[in-house]
């Protein structure tokens, strides 16, 4: 079997035609336009929306390993309006008018990504049926609740709250008292909308160079194993990867997050569990924890409780963890006992990247020709989506709407050298996991952990 089937779920349920065959690599020194390091979905939605703007402009992706390896492949498979940052740290920046106008712009990118998708003929399982916020303990709803004031303090009254009954109507978890619910979420087959991507631009003559390993990245320049690229522009869209380039060291830390599937379900079991319109979940606990009922039955989930190695290392050995991957699975039982007995087929993980400040970004340096975007903090598939049509118009010169957007152009601090940002990373997630077990136990907040929790990652 290939080996990059066993990357996760979502690469082993690729169709049969997709052979995961790496492209060829880059052959040699040559010049383009716009050269995109990362072929994931940042780099992918970048090459689709300026090779459809402008197909005159010559395009180079270059990528370590195939299209979808990272994140992008590996991922929850939620297409949600989610972003790292909150809405009040944009607005004490640039503004309550421009909050609002960064969350409406990832309402619409959710659709954007179905209607491109089903223009281009990517089946990747896309299904807006909206995310579930659950809440499963009393000390729990005063932070849902709090957020939900929060968002519509802005005018932005998407998100509704479904009491005990309501909620378990669509999702009948252990425990549940009520959830919030918004319908800006779709449920994907990530690895399907990577490599169908990569599939469309490929064959638009946007060239994808495949096996070829980026040492750095300079002005003007891409710098690989396999010769150097020359570009008016160059785009850095390596999200967790980002700190095995020369330079970047700390530009961004490397958090893993963990998943694991189940064996399809029978459907009288899906009768008891819910999730008809295959919502995706959560719930309001620190840690985070996420998961959707795939297109064939099974469950996806996923948690971020896999340690943060020294130096912002990254290496595929962190992708499986036994006690993480354990923890997971017990924590999916608790949620829905009926999945007790069911077999675990895949387990796997990856790296996401986070910015210091908690903040993604996007932006293009005229002068130096340096384009980036990323720090999704697993927030990356609708954010990749709107991210890549901000590069296109920003590389080709052209204002839109999305261009004046308040992420566009900012930039974050570096983490701290090393050991501090092992040490205070190690804290936050040690923190996290122990304020859930304190609200678990106690059934109440535990407030000046969750104050010094928020202190630790900078929010």
């Amino acid at each position: 079997m290939n080996a990059y089937r066993s990357l996760s779920l979502w690469h082993d349920t690729l169709p049969a035609a997709d052979l995961l065959e790496p492209r060829s690599s880059l052959p040699g020194d040559m010049s383009v336009d716009v050269a995109i390091v990362g072929a994931g979905f940042t780099g992918l939605w970048a090459a689709h929306y300026l090779s459809e703007a402008d197909p005159t402009v010559r395009i180079a992706i270059i990528e370590r390993d195939i299209a979808g390896f990272g994140a992008s492949g590996r991922n929850g498979g939620w297409a949600s309006a989610l972003m790292p940052m909150a809405l009040d740290a944009i607005a004490s920046e640039h503004g309550r008018d421009s909050a609002i106008r960064m969350q409406r712009a990832m309402y619409d990118s959710v659709d954007e990504i179905g209607r491109v998708t089903q223009t281009l003929g990517i089946d990747c399982h896309f299904v807006k049926g909206g995310t579930l916020n659950m809440v499963r303990n009393p000390a729990q709803a005063p932070r849902v609740h709090a957020a939900r004031a929060k968002t519509a303090s802005y005018g932005l009254y998407d998100e509704v709250w479904l009491d005990q009954h309501e909620a378990t109507e669509r999702a009948a978890a252990t425990r549940l008292l009520g959830a919030a619910y918004t319908s800006h979420c779709a449920a994907i087959h990530p690895a399907r909308l990577a490599r169908g991507l990569a599939a469309r631009v490929a064959a638009r003559g946007v060239a994808l160079y495949e096996r070829t390993a980026v040492d750095s990245i300079e002005p003007h320049r891409v710098h690989t194993d396999h010769g150097t690229v020359t570009a008016q522009f160059v785009v850095r869209a390596t999200e967790g990867f980002t700190p095995q380039l020369q330079g970047l060291r700390r530009a961004v830390v490397p958090i893993y997050s963990l998943m694991i599937a189940t064996e399809p379900l029978p459907e009288e079991v899906w009768q008891n569990i819910g999730l008809n319109a295959r919502e995706t979940f959560s719930d309001a606990r620190h840690s985070v924890i996420y998961g959707q009922r795939t297109a064939d039955g099974r469950f996806a989930f996923g948690g971020r409780g896999a340690p943060y190695h020294f130096a912002s290392a990254v290496h595929p050995r962190f992708d499986r963890d036994a006690d993480v991957h354990a923890k997971i699975h017990a924590t999916l039982v608790d949620l829905f006992p009926q999945t007790a007995n069911a077999a675990i087929t895949h387990r796997w993980g990856g790296p996401l990247g986070a910015a210091r400040d908690w903040q993604c970004s996007v932006g293009v340096d005229a002068t130096t020709g340096l384009a980036w975007a990323g720090g999704y903090v697993g927030d990356g598939v609708t954010t990749t989506n709107l991210a890549g049509r901000t590069l296109a118009d920003l590389i080709i010169g052209r204002a839109t709407d999305i261009t004046t957007l308040a992420w566009v152009g900012h930039t974050s601090r570096r983490w701290e050298p090393e050991p501090l940002r092992w040490v205070a990373i190690r804290s936050a997630l040690g923190l996290a996991a122990s304020s859930d077990k304190f609200e678990e136990r106690k059934l109440r907040p535990e407030r000046p952990r969750s104050w010094m929790l928020g202190k630790l990652l900078g929010h």
